[in-house]
């Protein structure tokens, strides 16, 4: 296996792909880019273009690296920030229901307020309607006993009247006269 191998080599090799001339001749094109790619390489390794592009690649990896990082941060920042808004918006619901509910129960006691309002009203206007009803007929009643009192002083003025005669109406105005001079004084 191993003599096989080297007899595979042997024929890939560039003398045989150049054709009829040796392997170490300038005439041979193989050895030409041989040549110039070994000079080439050589170049590159003098000044360090090897070190450079590592550099560079070490440095676009720590670049690379640093924004991978600041795109988690980022992310767990946005994720932070997405469960605040969540939370908040959870709170301003619960709030909104309170206030809803708040809203209900002060209507409704507004409500009953202004019906009791309403009935106490209507009891005072009753009270006031019936005070009034009743002043109306003590008024009433006040007047019929005034015109009675009236009517009876006067039927028992006529009465009087015809029953008196003329001295004794004389005494009688005099002593009203007397009497109402010692009370007056």
């Amino acid at each position: 296996m191993i003599r096989l191998a080297s007899v595979a080599m042997l024929v890939a090799t560039p003398a045989m792909a150049a054709g009829d001339y040796p392997f170490f001749s300038l005439r041979n094109t193989d050895l030409i880019v041989l040549m110039a790619f070994v000079i080439f390489v050589g170049i590159l390794v003098y000044f360090k273009v090897p070190d450079k592009v590592t550099g560079f690649l070490d440095s676009r990896a720590d670049t690379i690296r640093a924004e991978l990082d600041e795109a988690r941060r980022l992310r767990e920042e946005a994720l932070e920030l997405h469960a605040s808004f969540e939370r908040k918006q959870a709170e301003v619901k619960d709030e909104a229901a309170r206030i809803v509910e708040k809203a209900k129960a002060e209507a409704t006691y507004v409500a009953e307020q202004a019906k009791a309002d309403i009935n106490a009203s209507i009891a005072r206007r009753l009270k006031a309607a019936e005070e009034q009803i009743a002043s109306a007929e003590a008024a009433a009643i006040r007047d019929v006993r005034n015109k009675a009192v009236a009517v009876a002083i006067a039927a028992a003025g006529d009465v009087i009247a015809a029953q008196m005669d003329a001295a004794r109406r004389d005494a009688l105005i005099s002593k009203s006269i007397s009497a109402a001079r010692d009370r007056l004084h």
